[in-house]
């Protein structure tokens, strides 16, 4: 059975309140018409790419249980991130981690390092 590249990162597991992005390509001219050379848009402060994977959330603790009766549950709760898989996400690139997957760069992006989302979708 062979993967493809999208069901390889199907099998990556975000914790906590991280979000996974695919950079996208860099413009290699800027809007006056001069060509940048390769590395220079990498040193800007603040990059945007893909979200690809996204974590559970933020975990809410769990109270202490009091009526010893009760079962006990162990489900833990999270409250959601705001990025969707999908969005087109600028992000500080000083909050990022860069890894390197399957050959190809990605950041692990904390949510609130995340300045914006652009999302495709129908209000």
């Amino acid at each position: 059975m062979r993967l493809t590249a999208d069901a390889k990162l199907k099998k990556l597991i975000v914790i906590g309140d991280r979000v996974l992005i695919r950079p996208s390509k860099p413009n290699e001219q800027t809007a006056s018409g001069l060509y940048l050379p390769p590395g220079v848009q990498e040193k800007e402060k603040v990059q945007q790419g893909y979200v690809i994977r996204t974590g559970p959330g933020y975990a809410i603790p769990t109270p202490p249980e009091d009526e010893s009766w009760k079962q006990a549950e162990e489900q833990v709760k999270y409250i959601p991130l705001q990025a969707r898989e999908g969005d087109l996400a600028i992000f500080l690139v000083s909050g990022a981690t860069e890894v390197m997957y399957e050959g190809e760069k990605y950041f692990i992006v904390p949510q609130s390092a995340i300045l914006m989302l652009e999302r495709e979708e129908d209000f």
